[in-house]
């Protein structure tokens, strides 16, 4: 017990002494003032202006990239499918095709292909049939450069319709792989 305390006193005189030691090293008496300065011609440049301004890009300042520009290509993410179905149909090529050159040429993004179907069909099936939806995109996106690291495929299967209801126009609309960008 008394150990402890002439541990503290010892330890707080030390800090005491620093302190005091920090504080007295500086004579504020004997430093010199500033110099004065001709403000009418200190402002004055004397080469190239620095201050340039760089061009604007008008797509940016309105806060639109290429994904959310629906006038880009880049902007269509889904590829739609027949019934029952894995086949990417001819009129989808396009997307594939321009989201397969931009990951080429920027080996730094990734996506996630999401595998959808339609309600009919059992739930293990449409896993399935989401599955093989998202990898036919994948090898399709493969063809054209991109790289098996840049790309995860998934299923959904019938748990995320982008339509409700029971008629053909809603199944069409869930029988998609959707291209997801990270």
């Amino acid at each position: 017990m008394i150990v402890q305390r002439l541990v503290r006193a010892v330890t707080a005189g030390a800090v005491f002494a620093f302190v005091l030691a920090g504080c007295s090293s500086v004579n504020l008496d004997e430093q010199k003032p500033a110099p004065i300065v001709d403000a009418s011609t200190a402002g004055t440049p004397t080469g190239p202006d620095t201050r340039a301004v760089a061009p604007v890009d008008a797509q940016a300042s309105r806060g639109l990239d290429p994904f959310n520009d629906p006038n880009h290509p880049l902007y269509k993410k889904s590829v739609y499918f027949d019934f029952d179905s894995f086949v990417v149909k001819s009129e989808f090529q396009p997307v594939v095709e321009t989201h397969g050159k931009f990951l080429s040429s920027n080996k730094g993004r990734r996506i996630v292909i999401e595998g959808n179907t339609d309600e009919r069909g059992s739930r293990e099936y449409n896993l399935a049939l989401g599955q093989k939806r998202a990898e036919a995109v994948k090898s399709r996106l493969q063809l054209l450069g991109a790289t098996d690291t840049q790309m995860e495929a998934v299923s959904f299967g019938e748990e995320r319709p982008k339509a409700t209801g029971g008629t053909e126009d809603a199944w069409a609309q869930n029988r998609r792989a959707d291209i997801v960008y990270k």
